[in-house]
C-alpha cells in the first residue's frame, strides 16, 4: 500500500504540473514549491532549534496561531517554522509575524521528506486539525521527533475507520499525542486502539477570545454608526448579498445602519453591489471628506478590518452559507456577544451546528426568513440581548485548550 501511495504522489505531481498551465491557483501551488529547499537552507542553520507547525490553509493557520504565539513566549530561543499546503493560506500569511520562517510544504515524497527533515531537524512537529502525510509522519517517527496533532477532528467517513484504512491507521500511530476537539473524535480513535488522546477543544476559541483584549476602536465606524443599531455582514457572497440588499432596500424604518464586507472586493463586483441599493451608500475607499453619519450603508472594499468592525455590531450576518462556497468564521462576531445570522448550508461546521441548536446563531433559508428574524430581534431588545449572551457564554465555556496544549509542549521541550 505504501508503494501505491508513493506512485500516486508522483502521478499527482505530474498531472498538477500540467493543470497549473491553465489554472492560476495550481500555478501558485507548483511555483511556490520551487526553491523551497534552498530557501530553508538560507533561513535555518544547523545550530537553530526549530518548532515546526504544519497547516493546510488559512483556517488551520488561525487554529494553530494561539499555539504558535505561546511557543514564541515559552521558547524565545527557538525558531518557529510554518508550512502551508495550500496557496490560499501561504499567500495571505507568508509575511506573518507569528513565525520566523514560512514556506510551502514540499510534496510528500520520500526524497522530499528526507531533505526537508535534514535541513529543518525540528525539535517538535505540530500538525493542525487534519493533515496526515504518511512519508512525513514516518520520517518524524524514525528520527524520534515528537509529533502532535492539535484541534484534531475525526469523522466516521474517514479512511482510518474502515477496512481499507489500515495504511492510514499506521500513520496515526506515529503521533505522540492527539489534542482533539470533541468526545466523538476521542471515541473513534479509541475504537482503533489509539489512547494517547486529550479532548482539549478548538484552539480557535482561545484565538477569538483574544480579540476582546485588543484595541478594536475604529473612528470612521463610530462616525457612521452614531447611536443607531448596526448590522455587520461579513465575508458575503452574491447569494448572501441578494438577501441583504432586498431587506435593506425594503427597510424604511431607519432603525439600522448596515456595514457589508464582501468576500470578493474586485472593483466591478463592489460597483455592482453598490448599484443594487436604493439607499445612501458609501465605500470605505471613498469615505474621506464625507459625512458618514448621513449614509445608510457602508461597504468595506478593503481587507483586514472586519474583526474590529464586528465590535460595533448589534447583530451580524456571516456569509458563505447561503450558497455552496463554505460558511465563513462565525466565532469572530459571536465573541462580541451578539446574535449571528447565517445561511442554510452549515452542515459540518461544528461551532455553527452547536450554536444553531443553542439559539445563538440563527440559520435562514430565504429573504422572508431573514426579514422575520431580524425584525423580531429589533422589536424585542431583551431577546436580542439573550441571543447574544448565548454566543458569549458558549465561547467562554469552550476556551482554554491552550492551557492543556501549552503544558504538554513545555514538558517536551525543557
Amino acid at each position: 500500500m505504501f508503494f501505491l501511495y508513493n506512485i500516486l504522489v508522483y502521478l499527482t505531481r505530474f498531472f498538477v504540473g500540467i493543470a497549473a498551465i491553465f489554472n492560476e491557483k495550481l500555478k501558485l501551488f507548483v511555483d511556490g514549491r520551487k526553491g523551497v529547499f534552498s530557501f530553508l537552507v538560507s533561513e535555518i542553520t544547523k545550530d537553530d532549534k526549530v518548532i515546526w507547525f504544519h497547516t493546510a490553509s488559512l483556517g488551520e493557520f488561525e487554529q494553530g496561531l494561539p499555539v504558535m504565539e505561546q511557543a514564541r513566549k515559552d521558547f524565545p530561543g527557538h525558531k518557529i517554522l510554518v508550512t502551508f499546503f495550500s496557496p490560499s493560506g501561504y499567500e495571505v500569511k507568508k509575511n506573518t509575524g507569528a513565525a520566523d520562517v514560512v514556506c510551502y510544504l514540499p510534496l510528500d515524497t520520500k526524497f522530499n521528506v528526507r531533505q526537508f527533515l535534514e535541513i529543518v531537524n525540528p525539535q517538535l512537529a505540530i500538525f493542525v486539525k487534519y493533515e496526515f502525510w504518511p512519508n512525513y509522519l514516518s520520517g518524524l517517527k524514525k528520527r524520534k521527533i515528537p509529533t502532535l496533532l492539535i484541534s484534531g477532528i475525526f469523522r466516521e467517513r474517514q479512511s482510518f475507520f474502515h477496512w481499507y484504512g489500515a495504511f492510514m491507521r499506521k500513520s496515526l500511530q506515529t503521533f505522540n499525542h492527539f489534542f482533539v476537539q470533541d468526545e466523538r473524535s476521542k471515541e473513534l480513535l479509541r475504537k482503533i486502539n489509539i489512547e494517547n488522546v486529550t479532548v482539549s477543544g478548538d484552539t480557535r476559541f482561545d484565538r477569538v477570545a483574544e480579540i476582546l483584549k485588543r484595541d478594536n476602536h475604529l473612528e470612521f465606524v463610530q462616525e457612521f454608526k452614531q447611536e443607531n443599531l448596526c448590522l455587520v455582514a461579513g465575508s458575503t457572497w452574491p447569494e448572501d448579498e441578494k438577501i441583504l440588499v432586498d431587506y435593506i432596500n425594503r427597510d424604511s424604518s431607519k432603525r439600522l445602519k448596515y456595514i457589508i464586507a464582501p468576500h470578493n472586493i474586485k472593483p466591478h463586483l463592489i460597483e455592482k453591489l453598490k448599484n443594487g441599493f436604493h439607499k445612501k451608500v458609501v465605500l470605505f475607499s471613498e469615505k474621506e471628506n464625507k459625512q458618514l453619519a448621513d449614509y445608510d450603508v457602508l461597504i468595506l472594499d478593503t481587507i483586514g478590518l472586519l474583526t474590529k468592525v464586528y465590535n460595533y455590531a448589534d447583530m451580524a450576518y456571516v456569509g458563505g452559507g447561503m450558497g455552496n462556497t463554505g460558511l465563513h468564521n462565525t466565532l469572530e462576531p459571536a465573541v462580541f456577544g451578539i446574535p449571528v445570522f447565517i445561511g442554510k448550508n452549515y452542515s459540518g461546521f461544528i461551532e455553527a451546528e452547536k450554536l444553531v441548536s443553542l439559539g445563538g446563531i440563527i440559520s435562514i433559508s430565504n429573504k422572508n426568513d431573514f426579514a422575520n428574524e431580524i425584525d423580531y430581534l429589533i422589536e424585542n431588545q431583551e431577546d436580542l440581548k439573550k441571543v447574544g449572551a448565548i454566543n458569549d457564554n458558549f465561547i467562554n465555556k469552550n476556551k482554554g485548550s491552550m492551557i492543556q496544549i501549552g503544558s504538554y509542549i513545555r514538558k517536551l521541550i525543557k
